[in-house]
């Protein structure tokens, strides 16, 4: 509730409609100097009578609990035309609990009270001089909505600076909040700003912030309403005192994160609300066997991988919280340790979730990645088609899920979300057009984009979005690189072909693109040295992992997937690697679709460009050699030209299929919305044609037929297998001493990484030798998957692979000791698992003891470093 000062009755006192300027000051503790403020204020307005001929001043005490209130009361027994907001009316009244609310909350008090033309704000310790007031009246005279003080324009004279560290967090601040908020405006923290108003309060009683954030809550209203704001250089001197604490800039910056949320939606329709609520329930639907048993339900099609990725969770989780090293740990691979940079620990999405895995498990995290991720992805993409690409929001709608839910995406899901999880490439492709419409309208998207401004403008929104697409870059950098290589062929791919349809245009972009490239890639070196130092010579790291020949048959272009409706899952394994990469297996229906599509709207550049990603992208993902079906005659793939390349040799090529997937749901989204368009166009008599109508219902139906059959089906799910009481009720602690490892029997590799479950769920409380992860091999570091073998572990691997128990001499056990030791092992342990018996014998005969049942597992002990055995657990 407001409430407003007692005031002595006399003659001449402004009324509403007869004042022509208010000034409001919000306080808080401001005994000492608001006297000094208050007087000033008085004596330059009435010095000014022509200019100010009705004026009220206004003071609002936010909370202070010192005399704050007392001093302005006194002061208006002097000058009526002072008011009080924000305090009891008479220091006799009950008074409610004292609060301070922030500034925002206090100026917004003193603007809705205010009954000015025109409306002043300015802080109390008055660091500019009232006396700049004349500055900001004549740019509201020549018809500006706003005039703000500055001291970053031409002009300004700064008198008294602040302490260079405050200097240098209001500078970064002013460049974040030009970068996102309010772009042109270099100072908007400023506190001397002069409003219309009508304009100010109607701004005012829309603005939420209560906090420092406020001036660019407002700012922000007066841009997106196009009310003119003039910034004007000022006289400004730093005043001891200050209410601004260094972590206020960080409150600031939240505020802004806040505001442009909220912002954001505000501009979203219900119509997409329901879209985006779909993709969401599509995911949830999918994955609904993870959800029903939270952490205790493992997908069947991942092999290891779900296992490896919940370590990823896990150890990021224990890094982040521990305070250790975020891009390497001993806990798997021991003593060598995992190079987390080198792998795909996805430390975009691990890092940030790291709480979500310490209270509820990385089987959660897990799950939410996997369901967010897709729904992300094809949120995403929706909102790139609405804002480039179509007007219609079904046609959006079908594209972005396309995108997202294509049978590539949904096959890398079952194991891979640094491939499924994509959310960042529309946001990267929309900054890239960005930059291709500084210079010149290029025609590509929905609007075609074209120059706003010139000159020192144009180049500045040029590197804005340059520093943009950098900080994106970087991102996506801890999210998947593979996935940017893809995507970066993808976008040159499109390139070529826009470019061949329309030559004129690399004239046009080539100099703001360059530009903006360079400073993105300015700024991701600059953020990415450090971890990509790490990831390609730092320990554990590797040259490259080699992969034979993995192209896709063409075949799988035209079948269906496994997981699709219409799929067949031993068809479609008999013609991918496994089924974590079935890449293609777009169904006869859709490509055919795809090629009337392209014959039909092949003079749109745009197009052209779509089917360059589209038929390049499944050419590439062929591979090296390209079988013809039906014969043994086998031709060169173009592949072969990309994949000695640095980068390009890790490559999986059937991945290239990927690439595919955005490009057809543009196209479809692109024919949707084209039909549909057609169909909304009326006639002079205002009807329909009936052609247009016929051609809107057979491609919806066309679609249709095509994409019905690839609509992902949930995938197979089945209960973990459950952990041994040894491990879950902590009693290894009795039998591995601190800083020793665990060693499973056999030892954890890509193919058997349960023990990575047994670690994730003792709290990664030891270290394990071997594991899954990527890792160097050799002299020349080549990249392998797992770890280097060892005697000992390719021993019991051979083992566990024949059931047959090998001769077990002096050799075998003195290298079992070496191995041991060089694993710094605390216990043997073997798990109930087929081929249990000879493993069991074969660890006896090394270990030269029997191992002791222990809450049902079979331990050895080792004592020190001499790796003998013994039967205590």
């Amino acid at each position: 509730m407001l409430h407003s000062s007692s005031l002595p009755a006399a003659t001449g006192l402004p009324t509403a409609g007869t004042v022509d300027l208010t000034v409001v000051v919000p306080a808080y503790n401001e005994e000492h100097r608001l006297p000094r403020t208050l007087d000033a204020i008085c004596r330059y307005l009435r010095s000014s009578p022509g200019r100010h001929a009705g004026w009220e001043l206004i003071v609002v005490d936010d909370g202070s609990t010192d005399a704050t209130a007392a001093a302005v009361r006194e002061a208006a027994v002097a000058e009526p035309r002072i008011r009080l907001v924000g305090a009891p009316p008479d220091p006799g009244l009950p008074a409610s609990p004292k609060r301070n609310h922030g500034k925002g909350h206090a100026v917004r008090l003193g603007v809705l009270a205010s009954r000015g033309g025109r409306v002043l704000v300015t802080d109390a310790d008055l660091a500019t001089p009232i006396e700049e007031l004349a500055l900001l009246h004549d740019r509201l005279d020549a018809g500006y909505a706003a005039a703000i003080g500055s001291r970053a324009q031409a002009g300004a004279r700064v008198e008294v600076c602040q302490h260079p560290l405050r200097k240098l967090l209001g500078r970064v601040g002013n460049r974040v909040i030009r970068a996102v908020a309010v772009p042109g405006v270099r100072d908007t923290q400023c506190g001397f700003k002069l409003f219309d108003g009508d304009q100010a309060r109607a701004a005012f009683g829309r603005s939420r912030v209560d906090g420092w954030g406020i001036d660019i809550e407002i700012l922000r209203m007066f841009h997106e309403a196009k009310w003119p704001v003039a910034e004007v250089p000022v006289r400004w001197a730093h005043q001891p005192g200050s209410k601004v604490r260094a972590l206020d800039y960080a409150g600031v910056l939240l505020e802004l994160v806040r505001l442009r949320a909220r912002g954001a939606l505000r501009r979203v329709r219900p119509a997409d609300r329901v879209v985006v609520l779909g993709y969401l329930l599509m995911s949830v639907w999918l994955f609904k066997g993870l959800w029903a048993h939270l952490g205790g339900s493992y997908l069947t099609d991942s092999g290891q991988d779900q296992n490896q990725w919940e370590w990823f969770f896990a150890v990021t989780a224990h890094q982040v919280f521990g305070l250790h090293d975020p891009f390497f740990t001993t806990l798997q691979n021991h003593p060598l340790g995992v190079n987390l940079m080198a792998n795909t620990a996805m430390l975009g999405l691990s890092v940030p979730l790291a709480p979500v895995t310490a209270l509820f498990g990385p089987g959660v995290t897990w799950t939410l990645v996997l369901t967010g991720g897709l729904a992300a992805t094809a949120a995403t993409w929706y909102w790139l088609l609405l804002k480039r690409c179509v007007r219609s929001r079904r046609a959006a709608a079908l594209g972005g899920a396309l995108c997202a839910f294509a049978p590539p995406m949904i096959s890398h899901a079952n194991a891979h979300p640094n491939f499924a999880v994509l959310f960042m490439m529309p946001l990267i492709t929309d900054r890239l057009l960005r930059l291709c419409q500084a210079r010149g309208r290029d025609g590509g998207g929905r609007d075609g984009g074209g120059p706003d401004e010139s000159g020192g403008t144009t180049r500045r929104r040029t590197v804005r979005d340059g520093v943009i697409l950098g900080l994106l870059l970087t991102y996506q950098i801890f999210l998947g690189e593979e996935a940017l290589l893809l995507a970066a062929v993808g976008l040159l791919l499109f390139a070529v072909g826009y470019v061949a349809a329309r030559p004129a245009v690399l004239r046009t972009v080539w100099r703001a693109l360059a530009r903006g490239l360079a400073v993105a890639a300015g700024v991701s070196l600059l953020l990415l040295a450090y971890p990509l130092g790490r990831q390609f010579v730092g320990a554990q790291s590797y040259r490259s992992v080699l992969h034979g020949p993995s192209g896709n048959s063409p075949r799988a272009l035209l079948e269906f997937a496994g997981r699709s409706l219409a799929g067949d899952p031993a068809t479609a394994d008999a013609l991918a690697l496994n089924r974590t990469e079935q890449n293609a297996f777009f169904g006869w229906p859709l490509a055919a679709l795809t090629v009337v599509l392209v014959v039909w709207l092949w003079r749109e550049p745009r197009v052209r460009g779509l089917a360059a990603v589209a038929f390049g992208a499944v050419l590439l993902s062929l591979g090296r050699t390209i079988p013809v079906p039906g014969t043994d005659v086998t031709l060169p793939g173009p592949w072969r030209l990309l994949h000695d390349l640095p980068l390009f040799e890790s490559v999986i090529e059937s991945r290239m299929a990927m690439v595919a997937v955005p490009a057809l749901g543009i196209l479809l989204a692109l024919a949707c919305d084209r039909w549909d368009a057609q169909a909304r166009r009326a006639d002079s008599t205002g009807r329909v044609a009936a052609e247009d109508r016929v051609l809107r219902a057979v491609g919806w139906a066309a679609v249709t037929a095509a994409v019905l059959p690839i609509v992902p089906t949930p995938p197979a799910t089945a209960d973990r297998t459950p952990v041994p009481s040894f491990i879950a009720e902590g009693t290894w602690r009795a039998s591995v001493p601190a800083g020793r490892t665990l060693v499973p029997v056999p030892l954890p590799d890509p193919g058997s990484a349960e023990a990575l479950h047994w670690q994730t769920t003792a709290g990664l409380g030891f270290p394990l030798p071997g594991g899954y992860f990527n890792g160097p091999y050799g002299p020349d570091r080549t990249g392998i998957y797992g770890p280097v073998p060892r005697a000992t572990s390719a021993l019991l691997k051979d083992v566990s692979r024949t059931g047959r128990v090998p001769d077990i001499g002096p050799a075998q056990r003195r290298a079992a000791r070496e191995d041991l030791r060089f694993w710094r092992g605390g216990a043997v342990v073997l798990a109930p698992q087929p081929g249990d018996q000879a493993l069991r014998l074969t660890v006896q005969r090394l270990m030269g003891a029997p191992g002791r049942w222990i809450g049902g597992v079979w331990v050895w002990q080792v004592h020190g470093d001499t790796g003998a055995g013994s039967k205590a657990g």
